[in-house]
């Protein structure tokens, strides 16, 4: 499987799995897991089969690690961003004292004004580095990197959950929680 075909199929099942289930047919549980069976005999009847030998490797080379498989391998979810009703079951968790967001100059009156909101998704992703919020950034347009005082949105009673990808799971972050980070590109 070369790196395109990676990304191809990284890009079905994040539509798959944290979007559309129904485009295939799948019937995720609550927590957004299905079995890998299903999903791959759903993906076949569909023509856009895939090995489970391929499953695996873009679960494991994926560069944002966005699925995980359960302790049985046996079923998948996404680990975040979904845009349907999941209840992920992360535990809180106490946040690093500083985390990182990555916007667009073009959002960023709006952020700065009304704070990050999950928008269609359930929760506002932040990240622990700043290579990471540049690069979430980036994908929208000139790239701004925010940081968030999570220590302070800790204390105040905000709660986080971090996923097995290192990414930091918030319900929002009011503007007194932000600062533009000096980026020069």
């Amino acid at each position: 499987m070369n790196d395109k075909d990676m990304v191809r199929l990284s890009k079905r099942l994040s539509n798959w799995l944290r979007h559309h289930p129904e485009a295939i047919g799948l019937d995720l549980d609550t927590a957004g897991w299905v079995p890998v069976d299903a999903l791959l005999r759903q993906a076949a009847a569909h023509g856009k089969g895939f090995t489970r030998a391929q499953l695996d490797l873009v679960v494991e080379r994926n560069n944002k690690r966005r699925f995980e498989f359960d302790d049985a391998g046996t079923a998948i979810r996404a680990r975040q961003g979904h845009s349907i009703p999941v209840r992920l079951g992360y535990a809180a968790a106490e946040p690093p004292a500083v985390l990182y967001h990555g916007t667009t100059t073009r959002t960023l009156p709006l952020i700065l004004a009304e704070g990050l909101r999950p928008m269609r998704r359930h929760a506002v992703h932040l990240s622990a580095d700043t290579d990471t919020a540049q690069a979430v950034g980036t994908r929208h347009g000139t790239p701004v990197i925010l940081t968030v005082d999570a220590a302070a949105m800790h204390r105040d009673g905000h709660e986080f959950a971090v996923t097995g990808n290192g990414v930091w799971l918030v319900s929002s972050v009011e503007p007194r929680y932000l600062q533009p980070l000096n980026s020069s590109g």
